[in-house]
């Protein structure tokens, strides 16, 4: 029987190879590799479905966050608050313009910021917040736009697992004044390659931001700002404007998908079902579950082994993230010792996710969680 990986691609390709191969021989044969009017018609697209005036496309998600910190000229001094579960690029892209993020402990239920303690980390020195809509969950953005709008902040949403996702009926991506995207092959809408981009209300941006994907450059060999090269290449957007269209269908499946494994662990005990923040929508770009550790062991000890115990089933399972950022090697300087976001610690220690990928079918998911049960069970005592 052969192995459930934590997604395939290569199901998607062959649903729609053709227009995919099509799209891509087109921008072959055109000779217009970088720029041109492929990857401007992707960016307009992409800006009316997320609902913004526009949309700049980059050349990854890590530097779309990047380039809204620079667009609000955010550096040195300054302070942006944001979550330490969440992978690397966040946090990192605010120390890569030379400020300094401070962290936030998470939500148990929902794995995003907690909104409750972001007022009392806020200080004269705090200039943005970033939150992240992690695995495709969104943040309660009514109630942190509230706080943001209250002490004068940027709101730059971290969408890399969430293109699709909604609060309130909204698209991520279009509450914050920076929606920041990844089209990482593993994503909702996933490039061949990388890419991403950054989705905003404000015309004037949008050119500062243009600017600085081009080498700080508005004129070609005139230069107002040292820039970076981070342009979205012709191919990838050809192919995201193909799998553009097929975006509402495929998380209307993952949304099917999840429900499903809602019904079918129910009744296994000892873990934590995932929950969508009451008023979202999630993307479901991963379905992360928590193995409830055991008290006395490795608070990792039982998770792991749940996973190895699945991995010889044939059941292929992911961890994000096993060591949260405030406890990373280069982030020690910051100063938060073990201890300091007891939440996020927690679900280091216990979160697993579980195969999610639109084309997975019932049965594989009656696999899963079969061997799933059967993992718990072996690992109760």
């Amino acid at each position: 029987m052969s192995n459930i990986p934590p997604l395939d691609l290569k199901r998607q390709y062959q649903a729609i190879g053709a227009d995919v191969s099509a799209a891509v021989l087109e921008v072959l044969a055109s000779g217009a590799y970088i720029g041109g009017a492929v990857v401007q018609n992707f960016e307009q697209q992409f800006a009316t479905y997320v609902g913004t005036q526009a949309c700049v496309g980059c050349n990854s998600g890590t530097d779309a966050l990047y380039l809204a910190l620079r667009a609000m000229k955010i550096g040195p001094g300054d302070e942006v608050i944001t979550t330490p579960f969440t992978f690397i690029a966040t946090a990192e892209t605010i120390s890569a313009v030379g400020a300094t993020p401070v962290f936030v402990d998470i939500d148990l239920a929902t794995f995003n910021l907690d909104l409750d303690r972001v007022a009392a980390a806020i200080t004269p020195r705090t200039k943005a917040i970033m939150p992240v809509h992690l695995f495709g969950n969104p943040v309660d953005m009514t109630k942190l736009m509230a706080i943001a709008e209250r002490h004068n902040l940027v709101v730059i949403e971290d969408c890399a697992q969430a293109t699709g996702a909604k609060w309130n009926g909204q698209q991520v991506g279009s509450i914050g004044h920076f929606g920041c995207f990844s089209f990482f092959p593993t994503k909702n809408l996933g490039a061949c390659g990388d890419g991403g981009a950054i989705t905003l209300n404000d015309p004037a941006l949008a050119d500062d931001l243009r600017m600085f994907r081009e080498h700080g450059s508005r004129q070609r060999y005139y230069h107002e700002a040292i820039g970076v090269n981070s342009r979205l290449d012709a191919i990838q957007a050809a192919v995201l404007q193909v799998k553009l269209q097929h975006l509402d269908s495929w998380n209307q499946h993952r949304a099917t998908v999840a429900a499903r494994y809602q019904e079918l662990l129910v009744n296994i005990p000892d873990i934590m079902i995932p929950q969508a923040t009451p008023g979202g929508e999630s993307a479901w770009n991963q379905y992360t579950i928590r193995v409830i550790a055991l008290p006395g062991n490795d608070p990792a000890a039982r998770r792991d082994l749940v996973r190895a115990s699945l991995q010889s089933a044939g059941v292929i399972s992911m961890i994000y993230y096993p060591l949260p950022l405030h406890l990373q090697a280069v982030y020690q300087d910051l100063g938060y010792p073990v201890g300091s976001f007891p939440h996020t610690e927690r679900v280091s220690h216990e979160v697993l996710s579980l195969p999610m990928f639109p084309e997975i079918t019932f049965e594989e998911q009656q696999r899963v969680v079969y061997a799933l049960k059967d993992a718990i069970e072996n690992t109760s005592h």
